[in-house]
Parts: structure tokens; C-alpha cells; sequence
């Protein structure tokens, strides 16, 4: 490998972030069980937050935006105002969240600083990405923080493109294999894989990845070996 650049996601790679979301989901849940059954309701958001991608991207935002237009379908627009206001406040609450690092994050990437260029490369809402970022005091360890709408092959060529860096210099490490891995493995980079406990359904990806800049591990801290014995 002739890796100079290692692009890190945020989201269940760095810190806990989807345990929050489906909390969250189980209290709207909860909040329309009157109206059908809890798995029902997660099954209608889970649409409504696929269709509406395209026009609010990802983050708490758009989940907060879903579940009210969920709620409001669910209950043929009779919901009352209380329940409204507070399916807000739960999204309110998702973005005051304190960060959890996961572990051994900042002992690998303390031991890869200086080495590597080191950037972050996650999707979701720019303003909660960034107070994230600012909050879990791993910012200092990043030449570039690069928030995206999405994570497609065109997207990291971009990225490629302004760290001025040949595609197989390149090495993406993630917990999605579709948003992380696949994208960069098409154009010529490498994919680590680091699997978190739980993985939001549309970032699910069913069949086995057999590549040769490919990569699988069972926790961050794996990859030291591999990338510390490359230089």
C-alpha cells in the first residue's frame, strides 16, 4: 500500500450515534401507539425517512422532519399540538446529546497522527456534525474535515481531487460498508471495515465484499498493526 491519507467517518466509527436514533424511535413509537402497532410505525418512518433523503439529506434534522410528517400520516392529520411539539422536543434532545467516543478512538488516532494526514470524511447535517466534532475534542487531530451530503463515488473523487492525492493513496475506514467502503473501493481506493453493534437499516449491505484493498475488523483498534507495519 502507498496510503498517505486516512479519511475517518464520524457516526458509530468515532462516536455512539444510532442507539440515539432508534431511542428516539421507540419513544415516537409510543407516542402513536394508539393508532397501529410499534413495529408498524417504525416500518411507516423508515419510509418516510428513505423518501425524503433526496430533499433533507441525513441527520437529526431530517429525522425530526420524517416523524412528523410519519405522525401526521399515521393519524390522517388529527394529531394534536402537544404531540407535535413533542416529537421536536425528542429531536431537540437527540442534539444535546453528550458524545461518547467509542473505545480506543483517541488512542488510535493519537497513534496515527504525524504518520498520516488524517481526515474526516461523514454525511448528516453540517451544523450537528460540526458541534459533534467540536464537542468530542478530536478535532485537533484532523488536516480536513470534510462534511458531505452523501458518500458516492463522485463525492470522494471530489474529496480525492482537493487533498490532492492519487486514489490508491487514499484509505476510508468506516461502519458502513455502503456508504464507507464500496464507493471507495469503485474508484481505485482502499475500504476498512469496522463493524458497529447496530447499523441503521438503509446502510445494510447483504452480500460478502472480496477485494484485495479490502478490509475487515473487529474494532478500531485493529488496524494499528496493519497501518503502523506499512511505512
Amino acid at each position: 500500500m502507498s496510503i498517505k491519507v486516512i479519511a475517518f467517518d464520524a457516526d458509530d466509527t468515532l462516536w455512539v450515534n444510532e442507539p440515539f436514533f432508534q431511542e428516539t424511535e421507540r419513544k415516537f413509537c409510543g407516542l402513536l401507539e394508539d393508532y397501529l402497532p410499534h413495529h408498524s410505525i417504525s416500518a411507516e418512518l423508515y419510509q418516510t425517512q428513505v423518501q425524503n433523503i433526496s430533499l433533507y439529506g441525513y441527520g437529526v434534522k431530517s429525522f425530526i422532519l420524517s416523524m412528523v410528517e410519519t405522525a401526521l400520516r399515521i393519524s390522517e392529520n388529527t394529531l394534536g399540538v402537544p404531540v407535535i411539539e413533542k416529537i421536536i422536543e425528542l429531536g431537540k434532545e437527540m442534539l444535546e446529546k453528550p458524545i461518547e467516543l467509542l473505545e480506543d478512538v483517541e488512542h488510535v488516532l493519537q497513534s496515527l497522527s504525524g504518520h498520516y494526514r488524517l481526515v474526516v470524511a461523514t454525511k448528516g447535517d453540517l451544523l450537528d456534525q460540526e458541534r459533534k466534532l467540536r464537542k468530542s475534542g478530536l478535532e485537533h487531530y484532523f488536516h480536513h474535515i470534510e462534511i458531505m451530503s452523501e458518500k458516492k463515488e463522485a463525492d470522494y473523487q471530489k474529496l480525492i481531487k482537493h487533498l490532492d492525492i492519487e486514489t490508491d493513496e487514499f484509505l476510508m475506514i468506516g461502519n458502513s460498508l455502503k456508504s464507507d467502503v464500496l464507493p471507495v473501493l469503485a474508484i481505485g481506493g482502499h475500504g476498512f471495515h469496522i463493524p458497529f453493534h447496530t447499523t441503521w437499516a438503509y446502510e445494510h449491505v447483504e452480500h460478502r465484499v472480496e477485494h484485495d484493498r479490502f478490509k475487515d475488523f473487529k474494532n478500531i483498534s485493529e488496524i494499528l498493526p496493519h497501518l503502523m507495519g506499512q511505512e
